[in-house]
């Protein structure tokens, strides 16, 4: 799986953002693409390609899931994240394998 991770420190609070990709072959069907957003160690949103929509772990993350569903082109830009973001990873990858 690919991983890539985003920090961001402020008076000892951690909040950061993890995009991957989990992947059993390079066809698109089959990888999942999830970006999740953590503060404190805890996942608060996320987004997984299989659902298609942003999903709230805590109160926080309820309101930000219900907010970024609705926003106009949000969904669809997700969406496509797993052909731009991971479709070309996960190919590099698999070929580094072999």
């Amino acid at each position: 799986a690919l991983l890539f991770i985003t920090v961001y420190t402020a008076d000892g609070f951690l909040f950061y953002v993890e995009d991957h990709c989990v992947f059993n072959s390079t066809k698109l069907d089959d990888i999942e693409y999830i970006r999740s957003y953590y503060y404190q160690k805890l996942e608060f949103t996320r987004f997984s390609s299989s659902v298609g929509k942003y999903v709230g772990y805590t109160e926080y993350g309820v309101r930000n899931a219900e907010y970024w569903n609705n926003l106009p082109g949000e969904l669809s830009r997700m969406r496509n994240e797993k052909e731009r973001y991971c479709l070309i990873n996960v190919g590099n990858d698999h070929e580094a394998a072999l």
